[in-house]
């Protein structure tokens, strides 16, 4: 069995490094397109596989291999998209997008992207965001994220999504309509985080009034557990319902440790219970309110956190 470093007829791959720099690229445009780290990393190898799969004469065939494996990846994403929408309806409960820890190397832009007018990187990883992405078909979010977020145009997107360009903007056009619908003005970065620094300290007063004041009167939370742990199965909406169900939760776990995180570039809050991550809360914010709250408490969602520093 040849390794990707090697041809079938074992000699160096000059070009392996070049490949294998797009990988960067290529996770952070699955994880947006399937809100999953794992799937996102499933992708990539099934892309390389393909890469991998041919001759070298078919590989220096390619003119550029980055746009060659950013349009398999495209096509696996758009693929796994469908079917996902089949595997939500057996989902125990609601479904959220894996959270992320802080920046790690699979954040990364297109080198010398103009951000102008244009959704940023940065902002494209926040939890609101990619819940926004995923209620969009497939088609939608694949044209949007490939030309909204990473530059490609829409010559290239129709390739991938197998329409024609004139159609691929209609369905990006689509897509910002529901991004600018759902966006809340934005909040300073230091008042996000005074918010969740407050709302951290009410609830492990147990201050209801408090955390009733901090919440928008018709805020949402929703928690996924995945049928792996134990969580409200449907969105519990208003202000004071949130607010008593957090001082069950602080009642019922007294050991349970709250921390402030950056949450999908925006701080958020992990809970511990004997060193181990069974919580990430990534928060939507406009003005001093807190109008969503999104907890993660699938384990298998949580396993980037698994290995991150404990303070």
């Amino acid at each position: 069995m040849t390794t990707p470093s090697e041809t079938a007829h074992g000699h160096p791959d000059p070009g392996l490094d070049a490949i294998m720099s797009e990988r960067r690229q290529l996770i952070s445009l699955a994880y947006r397109l399937l809100g999953s780290l794992a799937d996102a990393e499933d992708v990539v190898q099934e892309t390389y596989a393909r890469w991998y799969a041919m001759s070298r004469p078919q590989q220096e065939a390619i003119e550029s291999p980055g746009a060659w494996l950013t349009k398999v990846a495209g096509r696996v994403c758009l693929d796994l998209l469908g079917s996902a929408r089949a595997r939500r309806e057996s989902y125990v409960g609601e479904w959220i997008p894996e959270p992320l820890p802080e920046r790690t190397e699979w954040i990364s832009g297109r080198p010398g992207a103009d951000p102008a007018d244009r959704v940023t990187l940065d902002e494209s990883i926040n939890m609101a965001f990619l819940v926004v992405l995923d209620s969009m078909t497939p088609a939608e979010r694949v044209a949007f994220v490939l030309h909204d977020v990473f530059r490609y145009p829409f010559a290239e997107v129709a390739e991938i999504v197998g329409r024609t360009p004139a159609a691929c903007r209609q369905l990006a056009t689509s897509a910002r309509r529901r991004i600018r619908a759902s966006q809340a003005p934005a909040t300073p970065a230091a008042q996000r985080a005074g918010v969740v620094r407050d709302f951290k300290q009410a609830w492990e007063a147990k201050d209801i009034e408090a955390l009733i004041g901090l919440l928008d009167p018709d805020a949402t939370a929703i928690a996924d557990g995945g049928g792996l742990a134990t969580a409200v199965l449907r969105p519990i909406e208003g202000a004071e319902q949130i607010a008593r169900y957090l001082a069950t939760i602080a009642d019922l776990a007294p050991d349970l440790r709250i921390l402030e995180r950056t949450v999908n570039g925006q701080p958020g809050l992990v809970a511990q219970q004997d060193g181990v991550t069974v919580t990430v809360a990534a928060f939507d914010i406009a003005g001093d309110r807190i109008t969503h709250i999104w907890a993660v408490r699938n384990p298998d969602k949580l396993r980037p956190w698994t290995t991150e520093p404990q303070h």
